[in-house]
């Protein structure tokens, strides 16, 4: 499960730059074709971020697909896996572009009073 080490990387990276401030929130775009299981992602970052600024801040995951075009017909398809398909049924699609990112977008923090 390379989830948690993804996990692990991402609350450490995000403890870092938080310092000693709680961070409320973290927003990840996972790629459709990155190989990340976003449940995995998610029962991993509450054991990881225990002991953190992140311990109790919400994970939200975006999904981001990748994009191809079909040879057969020439439609844009939108790819949420390797297999993907289009709308005209075929799969013989170009090689997709996009959807291998891993990207902490943002975080929020708590304002110090």
């Amino acid at each position: 499960m390379h989830e948690l080490a993804v996990t692990s990387n991402i609350v450490n990276a995000c403890s870092e730059r938080a310092g000693r401030a709680r961070v409320l929130r973290v927003t990840v775009h996972v790629g459709a074709l990155s190989c990340v299981a976003a449940d995995a992602m998610r029962f991993c970052f509450d054991v990881v971020a225990a002991g953190t600024p992140l311990e109790g801040a919400a994970l939200d995951i975006i999904r981001i697909p990748a994009h191809s075009r079909c040879r057969d017909c020439g439609a844009q398809v939108q790819m949420n896996d390797i297999l993907g398909l289009c709308g005209c049924g075929s799969s013989n699609l170009e090689p997709p572009r996009g959807g291998e990112e891993l990207t902490v977008k943002s975080m929020e923090i708590e304002e110090a009073a």
